[in-house]
C-alpha cells in the first residue's frame, strides 16, 4: 500500500455553492497545515475548522476544513476534506496548490480502493459504492445501500461458514480414517449437508434476476410491423416526442432508446424498426438490430394495430415472440378493434397506457422487490462466481452419489469455497482490482 497523499475534487465539476476537495494518506493533516491558516495538529477527529487556504502569503479562499483521524475514516487512513466556495476556478486552484505541495491526483476509485485494501470494506461493499453513485431509481439505490451496509457480504460469509463445516468433516476423515466409515459418512452426513447447501445457492441464483432488474432495469423492446404505433407508444411512455411519428410506414429505420422510472424500476425502452421483409439496405440493418434487441430483452411489447385485420407479418411476430416474456398490445383502441387477439388495449396516440404500466408492475412483482428484508445478488461478477460455486457443488454431490473417494470430493468443495472468497475479494488479484476500480469516479 502506498503511503503517498492522494487528492481529488469530490463534487461535480460545475458551479455550485460548495465544492469539496478530498485528501487521504499518511501525514495528510500535517500536509494540510502547509496550506491552511490554522494549525490542525491537535484538532480532534471529525471536527471542522474555519480558516483560509494560503498560497504562501496569499489567501486563495475562505474555507471549512474537516479532519478525520484513522482508523475511523472511509479509507481507514487520516483524511481531510476542504469545503471551499463552489466556483470552478477556485476549486481547481486549490487542487493545483495541493498537487504543487506534493500530493498526487487520485486515480479513479482510489479512495474506495484504499478502503478495501485497508480492510475497511470488502469488495462487495466497494462495488456497491459505485452502484450507489450510478443508481437512477429508488429501488436501485436501496439495493446499493444494502450492499454498502454489508448485507450481501454477510450472506456470502454465512455460506462460506456452512461450506467450511462440510469440508472440515471430510478433512478430519482424511487425516483420521478410523474416525468413521467413509460410505456411512458420505450417505448420512455429507450428502444431505451438501444438497442443502446447493439448494441455498440455487435460491440465491433464482432471485438474482430480480436483483439485476433492480440494479439495471428492465430491457424492454417495443416490436411490431411498420406503422402500428411503436414510436407513438415510446413517446407516450417517455412523455416526450423522442421518436418521429408519421403515417408513413418505415419511418423508424433504426432503434430509438429512452428510459422511464416505473414505480421505482428503470424501464430501458427500445423502439425497434418495424420487423418486415424489405429490399432497402438501410431498413435491413434496422430490422437486424431489432431482432438482436428482441433476443436480449427482458420484456417484449408486441404492438398490433387493433383497427386493422391481422397481417402475415403480425402472425409471424406472434409466433416469433411466443417464448419470450411478452405483453401483446392492441393499439389504436380509440379507432375500434377488429382483431380477435387477447391483449392489453391501449391508445398510444392519446397516451392511454395506464393498463400497460399496471400490468408491467404486476408482471415483474415490483411491489415484492421493495421488501426491506430481501437481499439479492445483482452484480454480474457475483452472479458468475455463484454459478461457478453451484457447478462445483453439483460435481461434489454427483461424486458422493457415485462413492468417489472423499479426498477427491473435497477438491470440488474447495473450488466452490474459493468462488465465495472471490466474491468478497479475499486474495483478489491486482489486475482485477485495477479493472473494477477504474470504473469509479475520480474522488470516490
Amino acid at each position: 500500500m502506498n503511503d503517498d497523499i492522494i487528492v481529488a475534487i469530490a463534487t461535480a465539476r460545475q458551479e455550485a455553492a460548495i465544492s469539496i476537495i478530498r485528501l487521504s494518506g499518511k501525514g495528510v493533516i500535517e500536509f494540510t497545515n502547509q496550506i491552511f491558516s490554522s494549525d490542525l495538529s491537535n484538532k480532534k477527529s471529525h471536527t471542522i475548522t474555519y480558516g483560509y487556504i494560503m498560497d504562501d502569503e496569499k489567501r486563495l479562499d475562505e474555507v471549512l476544513v474537516n479532519i478525520y483521524r484513522a482508523p475511523r475514516t472511509f479509507t481507514a487512513e487520516d483524511m481531510v476534506e476542504i469545503n471551499c466556495h463552489g466556483g470552478i476556478y477556485i476549486t481547481n486552484k486549490i487542487l493545483e496548490l495541493c498537487l504543487k505541495k506534493g500530493a498526487r491526483l487520485a486515480e479513479h476509485g482510489e479512495f474506495t480502493k484504499r478502503a478495501f485494501l485497508n480492510g475497511r470494506i470488502d469488495l462487495t461493499q466497494a462495488e456497491a459504492v459505485a452502484d450507489m453513485v450510478s443508481a437512477k431509481t429508488d429501488l436501485s439505490s436501496q439495493l446499493a445501500l444494502k450492499g454498502i451496509q454489508g448485507r450481501v457480504s454477510r450472506m456470502i460469509k454465512k455460506l462460506k461458514e456452512e461450506l467450511i463445516q462440510i469440508i472440515t468433516q471430510i478433512e478430519v476423515n482424511i487425516d483420521y480414517p478410523e474416525y468413521d466409515e467413509v460410505e456411512e459418512l458420505t450417505a448420512k452426513t455429507l450428502l444431505p449437508l451438501t444438497s442443502s447447501f446447493e439448494a441455498k445457492v440455487d435460491a440465491i441464483l433464482r432471485n438474482a434476476h430480480n436483483g439485476q432488474i433492480m440494479r439495471e432495469g428492465i430491457k424492454t423492446a417495443i416490436v411490431g410491423r411498420p406503422n402500428v404505433g411503436k414510436s407513438s407508444l415510446l413517446n407516450a411512455m417517455l412523455e416526450e416526442d423522442k421518436a418521429i411519428v408519421t403515417d408513413i410506414a418505415g419511418t423508424t429505420r433504426d432503434i430509438v432508446e429512452g428510459q422511464i422510472n416505473l414505480d421505482g424500476i428503470l424501464l430501458q425502452l427500445i423502439d425497434t424498426a418495424g420487423i418486415h421483409e424489405t429490399e432497402d439496405v438501410v431498413e435491413k440493418i434496422g430490422v437486424e438490430r431489432s431482432l438482436d434487441a428482441l433476443k436480449k430483452a427482458d420484456l417484449v411489447l408486441l404492438v398490433l394495430d387493433g383497427s386493422e385485420p391481422l397481417t402475415k407479418e403480425d402472425e409471424e411476430l406472434l409466433e416469433m415472440t411466443k417464448e419470450t416474456s411478452r405483453l401483446i398490445l392492441i393499439n389504436k383502441a380509440d379507432l375500434g378493434t377488429v382483431i380477435d387477439v387477447e391483449g392489453i388495449h391501449i391508445s398510444a396516440k392519446q397516451a392511454d397506457i395506464q393498463a400497460l404500466e399496471a400490468r408491467i408492475v404486476e408482471m415483474f412483482h415490483i411491489g415484492e422487490l421493495k421488501s426491506e428484508d430481501r437481499v439479492y445478488l445483482a452484480n454480474i461478477r457475483h452472479i458468475q462466481l455463484m454459478e461457478q460455486c453451484r457447478s462445483s457443488i453439483h460435481k461434489a454431490i454427483e461424486a458422493m452419489k457415485n462413492q468417489v473417494p472423499v479426498d477427491l470430493i473435497v477438491i470440488d468443495l474447495y473450488d466452490a469455497w474459493q468462488c465465495l472468497k472471490d466474491i468478497l475479494g479475499q486474495e483478489a488479484k491486482a489486475d482485477l482490482l485495477d479493472e473494477l476500480f477504474s470504473r469509479f469516479c475520480i474522488g470516490k
